[in-house]
């Protein structure tokens, strides 16, 4: 249990190293939490400083995502090695889910973190890639109908949960349990996005094609 102890840790913090901080730190310490929406993320970023930026922190925010489920499970932590007890699929799961609550809670900025979404494409493009493009499909066409990204992500990462279910199952259901625990993590950090939706007043990206 020491390892899975361990590896759950550094999976939180690396997730909890936020693109939007490490971009806004490098471009003099301006916080995009203090801007736009108040949220960490691309979405943000795109919003109030443009496409670079934007890239910038998704790469960041991606990758974080996709190091920790490539490292952090075979990692050999001198003095504590690999624990046979424990499997390997086990830690591998639970270093991805504690990477998206590192960015949804970093601990490095008080707990104020993002929605958890492109660290969790950035997972899922390494336990499922064969699934990684239906998904982010689906993410656009929903961007393109209806130009809400937010609803996009909460459709993109239960979708996923759908299609693992459907083609992964019976054989893999600890994926399956994992992209559920996502879906509903995901959907709990759009909260606010989607009370804005009921009410028409969330914002829209970009001009959707029912306005063209």
């Amino acid at each position: 249990m020491l390892e899975l102890g361990l590896k759950f840790t550094l999976a939180y913090w690396l997730g909890s190293i936020l693109g939007s901080l490490v971009i806004g730190r490098i471009r003099g310490g301006e916080d995009l939490r203090d801007v736009g929406s108040r949220n960490p993320g691309a979405t943000n970023a795109l919003r109030t400083h443009g496409k670079a930026v934007a890239l910038g922190v998704m790469i960041i925010d991606v990758g974080k995502g996709i190091l920790a489920v490539l490292f952090i499970p075979g990692l050999a932590i001198p003095g504590v090695g690999l624990d046979p007890e424990i499997g390997r699929a086990l830690i591998t799961y639970a270093v991805a889910f504690a990477a998206i609550l590192g960015h949804v809670f970093p601990i490095w900025y008080d707990f104020r973190g993002g929605k958890g979404g492109a660290t969790a494409a950035g997972i899922l493009c390494c336990l499922a890639p064969v699934l990684a493009g239906p998904v982010f499909g689906l993410w656009v066409l929903v961007i393109y109908l209806t130009g809400l990204v937010g609803l996009a992500t909460v459709l993109a990462t239960a979708g996923a949960a759908v299609l693992i279910g459907a083609t992964r199952l019976p054989d893999e259901q600890n994926l399956f349990v994992f992209s559920c625990l996502v879906a509903m993590l995901i959907t709990y950090t759009h909260r606010s996005n989607i009370r804005r939706m009921l009410d028409g007043t969330e914002a829209i990206v970009g001009r959707p094609f029912w306005r063209k």
